[in-house]
């Protein structure tokens, strides 16, 4: 059993005292004062936005996942906007998207007039099923977007073997998984183009921010391009050649991550080993004690994988309590654990319903899994005491359920 293990006691959520007397969240940045130092020294310089703080993190980011470029975006949403973009995606087209993520998977489809056709997840990673996939194409079929959930590598192999036969690219949303490994190739090295965020609960953050990375030259210029209103050069640039001439060559949109976030970025790239060992090491002790623990299913990890932890999801064995996910999960946010949940399945959610009468049952495997789906907190952050804290919580309370 658990080190961990405690008698039946009563649950917060009845008037028991909680395991903790602090709140704590699910996920949260890290800042140290070298960040601080860094985002003040580019507020007292010439550029706090197009000057040279955004190349250099943009080098440093391309180099520590292996991708020969790296464009920087004011968030993951806009850096998954760009490369919808970039992959050609218009109105008539269709994208192959999964029902499980963030909505903005989706949203980048749609925002370019295309279509996010879905197909289901795996049932071990509840990553896009490259056999859903190959069902799911259609003549208009331009790109697929696998999502890394929770920062386990998505089936990557046989998903760019679908997009090479049909002449697809494949957009990968890695903002899950900065540091992960497939097949022993870094995440950021191995798709046509793929898509980091540095919101405050990643592994490393600019406040809000996005990058994508590609090894594809003309993509690179054109996510340039897309962030800095279809214009063909950077004012940095025109600056330094005593040049004003600039030309719009494609519409685009102000995406651009200012030097300041790039500073804080770079600072935070630093210690990017450090906070993946960190979540690595909190998933080890979770998983060692959630396999002793009825009623719960730590999450899956594939041979050749290297997950980067960005979520902690667990799924409950329904069957075997007496309480359902609502319960479970108002009773350790009673116990003061900040538990969360990833996702509500997009096709789901009002507008996608009303857009494209889904009426659920469409995806069983994706729905099944967010019936049951629980967000555990995971940020590099944690004390010792904070993981203890939460594997004690969910042991009373699963405990106190069991049917």
């Amino acid at each position: 059993m658990s080190t961990t293990s405690v008698s039946p006691q009563a649950l917060a959520i009845n008037g028991g005292s909680p395991v903790r007397t602090t709140f704590l969240p699910y996920g949260r940045q890290s800042l140290d004062e070298a960040d601080v130092q860094a985002v003040v020294e580019v507020l007292r310089s010439d550029w706090l936005t197009t000057g040279p703080k955004v190349g250099e993190f943009e080098e440093a980011f391309a180099g520590r996942v292996g991708a020969k470029h790296a464009v920087s975006f004011s968030s993951g949403t806009a850096a998954l906007h760009a490369a919808a973009f970039a992959a050609g995606l218009k109105r008539g087209d269709e994208a192959i998207v999964p029902p499980l993520t963030f909505a903005a998977t989706a949203n980048c489809v749609l925002y370019l007039g295309a279509t996010p056709i879905f197909a289901d997840v795996s049932p071990d990673t509840l990553n896009l099923d490259p056999e859903q996939v190959a069902k799911r194409l259609s003549p208009k079929t331009r790109a697929i977007l696998p999502v890394d959930y929770a920062g386990h590598p998505a089936d990557l192999a046989p998903i760019l073997e679908i997009a090479r036969r049909d002449a697809l690219l494949v957009i990968e949303d890695a903002c899950h998984a900065l540091g992960a490994e497939y097949a022993g190739k870094r995440v950021g090295s191995i798709s046509d183009m793929t898509v980091f965020s540095f919101h405050p609960v990643k592994h490393i953050t600019t406040g809000e921010g996005g990058m994508v990375t590609t090894n594809n030259p003309q993509l690179a210029e054109t996510l340039r391009r897309f962030r800095n209103h279809g214009i063909s050069s950077e004012a940095r640039e025109r600056q330094d050649s005593g040049q004003w001439f600039y030309e719009m060559v494609l519409l685009g949109f102000n995406y651009r991550l200012p030097d300041f976030a790039c500073a804080l970025g770079l600072e935070q790239l630093k210690r990017l080993d450090a906070n993946l060992a960190r979540r690595r090491e909190i998933a080890e002790r979770y998983t060692s004690a959630f396999r002793q623990i009825p009623g719960v299913i730590p999450p899956s990890v594939r041979e050749g994988i290297n997950p980067a932890w960005h979520l902690y999801p667990i799924r409950l064995e329904l069957g075997r309590l007496t309480a359902d996910r609502a319960r479970v999960f108002r009773a350790l946010r009673a116990e003061n654990i900040g538990v969360n949940v990833h996702y509500i399945p997009v096709h789901l959610h009002p507008y996608y319903r009303d857009r494209f009468g889904y009426k659920g049952g469409e995806y069983p495997v994706a729905e099944r899994a967010y019936e049951r789906l629980l967000s555990l907190p995971m940020f590099h952050g944690m004390r010792d005491q904070d993981v203890e804290d939460v594997i004690r919580a969910t042991e009373k309370v699963l405990t106190a359920y069991s049917g």
